[in-house]
């Protein structure tokens, strides 16, 4: 079990891969810990080095008071990438975390070299709907929006399997504060401008089948900038890299190829 110490905040992360590979940074959605990329890479190439976190109120990473700030998570991010050594990284981002990724990908080109937007938008719903979601959350804890969350996450299929009962728990255990305060986060976020204002190789991934964050809205942060690529995987919902680990690493693979990255 890692920590990085970043002041009084202690986050969790996992690096797995040889010294010399080549850096990929992962960051995941709201109401997730690291383990959301466990699918996905035994599919990716041998030899990669591989980051990924819990950001706050997540995970086994601390829990501070909120609400947070966009600008918080992006230097949380940001610290844990310079705590561990990585740099000139590849940085997959889903849902906030590709929130994350649009903000650091600004604000660090040195540390960010090509990013990966994946099921997330230069600005996700409004504060209004955000702020609705979380006075449920403060009075109820995370079960009273369980179950609508679980519908925009995954297609109907996957409801039935014996893997869903698992993502739903992770969702019911994440701390309320936590949720809350990433929550507010993404509520006072526009990424519009920034965004636009990119130039690195971007790609962007979306479901069809996506009540979070819909294929359109992809499509449209990842039209942002120049020259980006952009696919779509069928039948998957708003994590893709669980629903469909083998097309989600493929696709990913091919984008890694591309900028010289395997």
């Amino acid at each position: 079990m890692d920590m990085a110490q970043l002041g009084d905040l202690h986050l969790h992360y996992r690096i797995d891969g040889p010294a010399d590979g080549a850096p990929v940074v992962f960051a995941n959605s709201l109401g997730t810990d690291l383990r959301l990329w466990d699918p996905i890479l035994p599919h990716l190439p041998q030899g990669l080095r591989i980051l990924r976190f819990d950001k706050r109120g997540h995970g086994l990473s601390d829990c501070p008071a909120g609400p947070y700030s966009m600008g918080a998570l992006v230097r949380d991010a940001e610290r844990v990438m310079e705590q561990t050594g990585f740099s000139d990284a590849i940085f997959v981002g889903l849902s906030i975390g590709g929130m994350i990724a649009q903000g650091l990908a600004a604000k660090r080109p040195d540390l960010v070299r090509a990013a990966v937007l994946s099921n997330t938008g230069a600005k996700i719903g409004t504060r209004e709907m955000w702020g609705e979601r979380i006075a449920a959350v403060e009075a109820g804890g995370l079960g009273a929006v369980v179950d609508a969350t679980m519908q925009r996450w995954f297609s109907a299929p996957f409801h039935d399997t014996p893997a869903f009962p698992g993502w739903r728990n992770m969702f019911l255990r994440t701390p309320a504060t936590g949720w809350t305060g990433c929550a507010a986060a993404i509520a006072g976020t526009d990424f519009y401008s920034a965004t636009a204002g990119l130039r690195l190789p971007v790609l962007g991934i979306a479901g069809t089948e996506d009540g979070s964050t819909p294929v359109d809205l992809v499509r449209e942060t990842t039209d942002l900038v120049p020259g980006s690529r952009f696919e779509i995987i069928r039948g998957a919902g708003h994590l893709p890299c669980v629903e469909a680990p083998e097309a989600y690493a493929r696709i990913l693979t091919d984008f890694l190829k591309a900028q010289g990255h395997v």
